[in-house]
C-alpha cells in the first residue's frame, strides 16, 4: 500500500482509522504490535498485559491535575528561598526573585527565571486541562494541533525544575556562618510537588485519546468498567 493512500480527510468530523480500530495493539514496553489481540492479553514478547488506551488514563491525569492545581498557589505564595545576613532575613518567593533580578538590570536572568519557573508550569496545567477536557468528550477539533501541543509539553517539561536546581546549589554553596546563610524555603517543596505532580499527569495521559470519537470513549469506559468485574469472578475461591 502506497504511503499516497493515506490522505487526512477534508472534513475534521470525518472518523481517524485508528490501530485500535484496525484490531492492532501495541506493547507498551517492548513496543512490538500485535495484531487480533484480546484486551489484557499478555504481551506474545515480553508478557506485559496489552491494552487499547492506558487503564484509568483520564481518571489518573485529572487527579494529578487538580493536585498541581492546588500546589500551585502556595508554590507562587510561599517564600521559596530564605537569606540570613547581619542585616536581617529576607524572604523571597519566585515573583519576588523575578522582580529583583529585573530591578537590578539582570533582565535576561529575570526572564529565564520567569519563563521557566511561572510560564511554564502554569503552560503545562493550562494545556493539560485543555486537552483531558477534549479528550473526554471525544472532540475532534484540532486533533493534530492537540497532538503537537502534547510533545511540547513534553520537551519543555524538563526545564520547571530550574528554580529548585537554583535554590539546591545557593544553599549548598552560600554557608558563610556569622555573614549569610541561605536555606531553602516552604515554597520550594510545593514547587517542587508542581513539577512532579504536572510530570505524573503528562505521564499518565494517553494522548491516543485525541483521535478517539465519543462512542470509542463510551465503549472504552464500558471494558474498563467491565474488568473488575471479571478479575473478581476469576479470582472467586471455588
Amino acid at each position: 500500500m502506497s504511503a499516497g493512500e493515506f490522505q487526512a480527510p477534508d472534513d475534521a468530523e470525518a472518523p481517524v482509522a485508528t490501530a485500535s480500530a484496525l484490531g492492532l495493539l501495541a506493547c507498551p514496553h517492548c513496543d512490538a504490535v500485535w495484531r487480533g489481540a484480546a484486551e489484557g492479553e499478555p504481551c506474545g514478547r515480553c508478557g506485559t498485559h496489552l491494552h487499547t488506551r492506558k487503564p484509568y488514563s483520564l481518571n489518573r491525569t485529572w487527579a494529578f491535575l487538580i493536585a498541581a492545581c492546588i500546589m500551585y498557589i502556595p508554590a507562587n505564595l510561599l517564600p521559596v528561598m530564605i537569606t540570613r545576613t547581619l542585616f536581617g532575613a529576607q524572604y523571597d518567593t519566585i515573583l519576588s526573585g523575578v522582580i529583583y533580578f529585573w530591578v537590578s538590570g539582570a533582565y535576561g536572568l529575570a526572564a529565564i527565571i520567569f519563563i521557566a519557573s511561572f510560564l511554564v508550569p502554569l503552560f503545562k496545567l493550562t494545556v493539560l486541562i485543555l486537552l483531558a477536557l477534549l479528550a473526554q468528550r471525544g472532540s475532534s477539533w484540532r486533533r493534530p494541533e492537540r497532538a503537537r501541543l502534547y510533545h511540547i509539553i513534553e520537551i519543555i517539561g524538563r526545564w520547571s525544575m530550574l528554580d529548585v536546581f537554583v535554590v539546591s546549589l545557593l544553599t549548598g554553596l552560600v554557608q558563610i556562618q556569622g555573614f549569610a546563610v541561605i536555606n531553602a524555603g516552604v515554597g520550594i517543596a510545593a514547587f517542587g510537588s508542581v513539577v512532579v505532580l504536572t510530570m505524573l499527569a503528562s505521564l499518565s495521559f494517553d494522548p491516543r485519546l485525541n483521535w478517539d470519537s465519543r462512542q470509542e470513549q463510551q465503549q472504552e469506559a464500558e471494558r474498563e468498567r467491565r474488568e473488575p468485574a471479571r478479575d473478581n469472578r476469576e479470582h472467586k475461591p471455588a
